[in-house]
């Protein structure tokens, strides 16, 4: 029995499940080609039953009570689906079976949850936290729909598979102007990411089931690389005569001699330079990450990149001291200027604060309790990370 291009439904018998010659009745829903089982829990005579009715060969009270019990049940699935469609709900077959069996009072989506995620993060996460989350919803969203073919699935459908493929989704897949695939630690980030908005839902008690209690993420143990004294210098000093690349060395310099991660050096600002009291410049701020004060002292080098920008346009334009960038194109743009420069190494920004750690402050004799309050560490621990040790 069609009812629209999308939902069908029709009875079966289970001749897999026979006794005494009679078997289980069940319902089958289709939606978008996808089906879902109902048992409900009536048998019927296999002798008795019209393959071409899908209804019993009436020869008693009983078997004409039966045939009206289908005939309710499917103006019930029906109306269910009818229901569904009117609330402008996302429908599946899963969905129509929950609201049958009346398990339908959770139908929130996997777009739901996100938006429900980004509400309660907005006040109180970084901004830097916040664009690596969104980052990751932007992938989980392109797998949905590459993938399943759809704009949005219910949190019910989220299982062990959905991660599988999910993960195996990342590795292969080449982000917008990216020249490779993601590295296995950063598939392990998104998939974390994933991980906390699910177990949020598990939480708020819209899943009944959390997929990931038997998932296992690995993450590589890496070196951390750094510029050497010789590559920041060659860098600092090159001819770059294209501009947008010339200002990313900028970025990517200051940051070597503040430690300054991206997202701090983006909101950077004049009221966040003071003069100590050793009568020299200095940056007091607060990381947007830990919410930890630091207070970095302005090198030449760095003072340098400040009045460079100190009546540019871009800088005027925004009101902050450096000129803004995406995190995204600041890295591709770092590979460039490593091919110009001949620096070897995956050159990305983060590799600034570890060349500050390592190359302008360890290497200087600056003890390693002091880079870790230059750096904003919260924990002493994390700074021998940054430093290669």
């Amino acid at each position: 029995m069609r009812t629209s291009k999308t939902f069908s439904m029709v009875f079966w018998l289970n001749k897999k499940k026979v006794k005494n010659n009679q078997s289980l009745i069940y319902a089958r829903i289709t939606v978008n080609s996808k089906r879902a089982n109902i048992s409900l829990k009536r048998y019927a005579s296999i002798d008795l039953w019209n393959s071409k009715t899908k209804r019993l060969k009436v020869n008693s009270k009983k078997t004409l009570e039966l045939n009206e019990f289908l005939d309710q049940t499917y103006a019930r699935f029906f109306q269910i689906y009818q229901d569904l469609k009117f609330k402008g709900k996302l429908i599946t077959s899963d969905l129509v079976k929950a609201e049958f069996n009346g398990e339908g009072g959770s139908s929130k989506t996997l777009n739901e949850l996100i938006e429900y995620h980004q509400d309660k993060i907005r006040n109180t996460h970084s901004a830097g936290s916040i664009r690596n989350f969104k980052v990751s919803e932007k992938y989980i969203k392109e797998y949905v729909h590459q993938r399943l073919r759809t704009t949005d699935i219910y949190l019910s459908q989220l299982n062990y598979r959905f991660l599988s493929d999910f993960e195996a989704f990342l590795f292969n897949y080449y982000p917008k102007g990216h020249y490779k695939a993601m590295s296995h630690n950063t598939v392990m980030k998104h998939i974390q990411r994933l991980r906390k908005i699910v177990t949020l839902a598990f939480h708020l008690e819209w899943l009944d089931k959390d997929p990931f209690r038997t998932w296992k993420m690995t993450f590589e143990k890496r070196e951390r690389e750094f510029l050497s004294k010789n590559e920041l210098l060659n860098l600092q000093h090159a001819e770059i005569p294209i501009d947008r690349l010339d200002r990313i060395r900028d970025l990517f310099i200051f940051s070597c001699y503040t430690g300054l991660s991206y997202g701090d050096l983006m909101e950077l600002s004049e009221e966040e330079i003071s003069i100590g009291i050793d009568g020299k410049a200095w940056i007091i701020t607060t990381r947007n990450k830990t919410n930890n004060a630091v207070k970095v002292p302005l090198l030449e080098s760095a003072l340098r990149i400040l009045k460079k920008y100190e009546d540019h346009p871009i800088t005027q334009a925004t009101g902050k001291l450096l000129p803004e960038c995406s995190n995204q194109k600041v890295n591709l743009y770092l590979k460039e200027l490593a091919m110009i420069v001949g620096i070897k190494k995956n050159l990305t920004f983060h590799m600034s604060r570890h060349t500050f750690a390592t190359t302008v402050t360890l290497s200087n004799g600056v003890p390693i309790e002091t880079v870790s309050k230059l750096l904003g560490h919260t924990k002493i621990a994390t700074t021998p990370i940054y430093a290669g040790s």
